[in-house]
């Protein structure tokens, strides 16, 4: 039997086209997800069906004993998958290992067809929509906005709700014939067998609305009559007609970075493109959502790199984003091997003052390393890369994901424990540690010829075990905050106490000579200038990426017509404060 403090499972139930994602108990037995099964698909009480589960290797397994349910739910468990995914068929095989009838192998592969994908929650069944105008959240009453369908709206009784919420709210569907109030939504099933007329209401009472305008008489959205379209920038849009492409100055697994002007104003950006194909998966699209959110909440902070625009193609997406020219610090930190004390501390404290803000707007970075902090032409540092930034964290809340890039992932990440702000802080430590020392705090002499410790989980064992040591040559203060911050237990860490987590950074003797409110202006002189001929010069930029030929290779059309382009409304922005400077050009 699975474990007793295991959390709620997320099931993935596939029938007749669509999906419904239910949480399930990891006790509950196999009568009672028959039961759930039949109310999803809207079975009578005497229709025969048949349940498979999807193993790690994508094979159909049957389900239809207690003994086959609980070692479903162990493997679950032992691989760690985010979901279990059940399809349901509504007949039973003629003779066991043989087919149920209309059971094709082709919808086992991942992404080889499009479900209507329908969330069931309180007795709510909820589906991913747009919303054009201000739409509030009836849990944290936040705005719904951002790329694609980042709204939840219940079929049934209408209500609203971001997609982050919509497990949070304890309110109950007015219009659910399954859950009463004095239920309270609970999600436990009750194994007494229902009624053949308790079932769902069949969905095609809910057609699809038209994506492009969700705002139906029988919708409750609220209007803000302080929002105009112009302020969420929709009121312009662009084009990859409108840039010229320069050069490429980087690229990733998902990305490539390329320099380019805007012929209108002769302005320089940089310019992301991702291919849609690589992003079609939901967890996929969440990042992508998440990271054009962040970027908009960005272009508001001195040391964060903003957004210009967004917009697409049939086979892309590109991000304008600043365009910053002075390279960045692992670019540097190769030539000169180490920093002086002052250039670290005025680099970690303009650091420090970009993670706040991004923990104040409740995201957690997740991401930070020497690729992602970059140099202005004045020497101030601006991060960048928000992929893996999490959303909607509020003081004292937690996230799990795995995450992050393996030398400054955080202890806490490694022993599997929910976490918050403090993995921030951590990486903050390691990246100090790199300037300062010239090297990471967990570099292990000769471990590059020893294949046994050259590898990630050796990594992760030292990030977890071993002592850190603080070279000789660095200042008290120095080592001081070093081991502040490089804390492996996150309680104790520098910056993370509840009540006075940054003061204690911004107070810290390492950081006495830091006049905060000027720094935070732009008004202290940094220590280094990058040397720059013109706001074209590239020599701060690796010449394997810039010495690349400049063009997107030809669309695919085979490949352009297996994405689904309805994931991916929403996704075209201006920065409004931008529209209004470029128009008096």
């Amino acid at each position: 039997m699975p474990t007793v403090d295991m959390p709620e499972i997320r099931v993935k139930t596939a029938f007749n086209g669509e999906v419904m994602i239910t949480y399930i108990d990891p006790k509950i037995t196999v009568d009672e997800l028959r039961y759930q099964m039949r109310v999803f698909c809207r079975f009578s009480s005497n229709q025969d069906f048949t349940m498979k589960w999807v193993d790690e290797e994508g094979d159909p397994c049957i389900l239809s004993t207690q003994m086959e349910l609980d070692e479903a739910i162990r493997l679950y468990e032992l691989n760690k998958d985010s979901e279990l995914t059940i399809h349901v068929f509504p007949n039973v095989p003629p003779a066991p290992g043989m087919p149920c009838q209309g059971e094709d192998r082709s919808i086992y592969r991942r992404g080889a067809r499009r479900w209507r994908k329908l969330y069931r929650v309180n007795g709510h069944i909820f589906q991913a929509k747009r919303f054009n105008k201000g739409a509030y959240c009836a849990y944290c009453k936040d705005r719904i906005w951002g790329l694609g369908r980042q709204g939840f709206r219940c079929v049934q009784c209408k209500l609203l709700i971001h997609k982050k919420c919509h497990k949070l709210g304890k309110k109950t569907c007015t219009n659910d014939p399954i859950v009463s109030d004095d239920t309270n939504g609970d999600s436990q099933t009750n194994s007494s067998t229902p009624s053949s007329d308790t079932a769902l209401p069949d969905l095609k009472d809910y057609p699809e609305q038209n994506s492009g305008n969700d705002q139906s008489a029988d919708s409750v959205p609220i209007d803000d009559p302080q929002v105009k379209d112009d302020e969420v920038g929709v009121s312009r849009q662009y084009s990859i007609a409108d840039f010229e492409l320069i050069r490429v100055i980087g690229r990733g697994s998902y990305a490539k970075v390329l320099m380019v002007e805007l012929k209108k104003t002769k302005c320089i950006y940089a310019m992301k493109v991702i291919k849609k194909a690589l992003v079609t998966d939901d967890e996929d699209i969440d990042w992508v959502q998440t990271e054009k959110h962040v970027f908009e909440t960005a272009s508001n902070h001195p040391f964060l790199v903003g957004l210009h625009s967004c917009f697409q193609t049939a086979s892309r997406l590109f991000f304008v984003i600043e365009f910053v020219r002075g390279g960045d610090l692992m670019f540097h930190m190769q030539r000169q091997r180490r920093l002086p004390e002052e250039h670290a501390r005025f680099y970690s404290a303009e650091i420090s003052l970009a993670l706040n803000f991004l923990h104040t707007k409740g995201i957690i970075y997740r991401d930070l390393k020497l690729d992602n902090v970059l140099l202005d032409h004045e020497g101030h540092i601006k991060l960048t890369d928000y992929g893996m930034c999490k959303e909607g964290i509020r003081s004292g809340e937690t996230t799990c994901t795995f995450c992050g890039t393996p030398n400054y992932i955080a202890p806490e990440i490694l022993r599997g424990e929910d976490y918050g702000f403090s993995v921030d802080w951590w990486a903050l430590g390691v990246l100090l540690y790199e300037m300062l020392a010239g090297r990471s705090p967990f570099d292990i002499a000769g471990a590059s010829e020893n294949p046994d410790q050259n590898t990630e989980d050796y990594l992760f064992q030292v990030i977890l075990e071993k002592t850190i040591r603080i070279p000789r040559s660095l200042s008290v203060k120095a080592a001081s905050v070093l081991k502040g911050f490089l804390n492996k237990n996150p309680i104790e860490r520098l910056g993370c106490n509840r009540e006075s987590g940054f003061y204690d950074i911004i107070t810290h003797p390492f950081f006495k000579s830091i006049d905060w409110e000027m720094l935070e202006q732009k008004q202290v002189s940094p220590p280094y200038k990058p040397r720059l001929d013109s706001d074209r010069d590239l020599a701060n930029f690796p010449p394997e990426f810039t010495d690349e030929p400049v063009h997107l290779t030809p669309d695919d059309l085979r490949v352009i017509e297996k994405i689904d382009q309805s994931e991916f409304e929403g996704f075209e922005y201006v920065n409004p404060l931008l529209m209004s400077q470029e128009d008096n050009v």
